[in-house]
């Protein structure tokens, strides 16, 4: 596996850090990827401040998500398609504990369009929320998502699988 991309990754985050004046080393697990073939970059917070991790956290993730985004675009300008690669930004424990309640909100949502025949709107999700979720219920045969709405009240829509008939 070519660890070049994880290494740009790795050393662009740093440099980030380093201009925001904040004390982190980002930790690289090629080993770990995500299903959708992410690689996560650790930003370390041992010697941050709680506001300093909390900072760059913000309300519900959104500076964090908004450092993923500037990664994930900046890392693959000028790169083929082939060549891309995607990077998850991970701090303090935020992603891993968001996909857990992702997926908790997932399986509700899948229990309620299976009781009540219903679609159901799942809002207040990013867009790579909104992936996860996509990706997670694909394993669902009897349920299917899809996105509706335009930003920034984009909303994921869980609803019954159409069964298609035999004539």
């Amino acid at each position: 596996m070519d660890e070049t991309p994880v290494q740009r990754g790795k050393q662009w985050l740093e440099g980030l850090m380093q201009l925001v004046g904040l004390p982190a080393e980002v930790d690289v697990d090629t080993s770990k990827l995500d299903a959708e073939g992410s690689y996560w970059l650790t930003i370390g917070d041992r010697s941050m401040t709680a506001e300093q991790t909390q900072s760059l956290l913000g309300k519900d993730g959104i500076v964090l998500d908004a450092i993923q985004y500037l990664a994930n675009t900046t890392l693959n300008l000028g790169q083929s398609e082939t060549s891309q690669t995607a990077y998850t930004i991970e701090l303090a424990g935020y992603r891993v504990r968001r996909q857990a309640e992702l997926q908790a909100m997932a399986d509700q949502a899948a229990d309620r369009v299976r009781e009540t025949g219903q679609d159901y709107e799942m809002k207040s999700l990013s867009a790579a929320e909104r992936r996860q979720v996509h990706t997670y219920l694909k394993s669902f045969g009897d349920l299917e998502t899809e996105s509706r709405g335009r930003e920034p009240d984009r909303r994921l829509v869980v609803k019954l699988a159409v069964r298609e008939s035999t004539q």
